[in-house]
């Protein structure tokens, strides 16, 4: 009996499909990544049994208590907010990979709390709004921070993470970061991961090459209420 996260799954996965299909691609090549922000632990067992493996966190603490509650389950833990660099240990302790590494300073935490011999796997986040206080490094910068982090060898570069502007159109904005993704892998030909597109707006990212999309209340319902 299909639950309504089952069936909002499903909607979701078919629409995506589809999308694929119309950019002329495989679905396959997608990686569909749930974020379960605010939701337990709980929902996140129940996506698993659904057969989904990428969760998406946007704060450090929820991604250590989730991923520390649920580390049974074969789940890939993507960290998508902000990062501080006074967080970065415990970001890296629970993530396996990171999309939202904006500065020389965040990368270099990061490396700082690699154990033993493991690697990060991380993204260049990308501002495409004109606001300096949204998350992401400018475009011109995405290639010298994607050279700052190859320089530190318990990070593996894999692409680039972008959230497109409110007020813009969405596969303007995707398509500006394709740009940024290819002056990337000049640098580093196997940074092939473009994360863009979320609920919205994830037929444009699939147009544009996104590998990665960010799925959050259209599968998950609404979010709880946070007190």
């Amino acid at each position: 009996m299909p639950s309504g996260l089952a069936a909002r799954l499903s909607a979701i996965d078919e629409q995506i499909a589809d999308a694929a299909r119309t950019a002329g691609r495989e679905p396959e090549e997608i990686t569909r990544i749930v974020v379960t922000k605010f939701h337990p632990a709980e929902l996140v067992r129940e996506l698993h049994g659904l057969g989904v493996r990428d969760v998406g966190e946007n704060r450090q603490q929820e991604l250590s208590a989730k991923q520390s509650a649920l580390s049974s389950l074969d789940l890939r833990w993507h960290f998508i907010g902000q990062g501080q660099t006074n967080k970065a240990a415990a970001i890296r302790r629970s993530a396996d990979v990171v999309h939202s590494v904006d500065r020389d300073r965040f990368a270099d935490a990061l490396h700082r709390a690699a154990d033993d011999d493991d690697r990060l796997d991380v993204l260049v986040q990308v501002n495409l709004t004109d606001d300096p206080g949204r998350g992401g490094a400018v475009p011109a910068d995405a290639v010298s921070l994607a050279e700052h982090i190859l320089a530190l060898p318990s990070l593996r570069l894999r692409g680039v993470m972008a959230v497109a502007p409110l007020d813009e159109d969405p596969a303007s904005a995707f398509a500006r970061l394709r740009e940024v993704a290819e002056r990337v892998r000049t640098v580093e030909p196997s940074a092939s991961w473009i994360s863009a597109g979320m609920t919205g707006d994830f037929a444009e990212a699939i147009a544009a090459g996104a590998t990665h999309l960010r799925i959050g209340s259209a599968i998950t319902g609404p979010r709880p209420d946070r007190g």
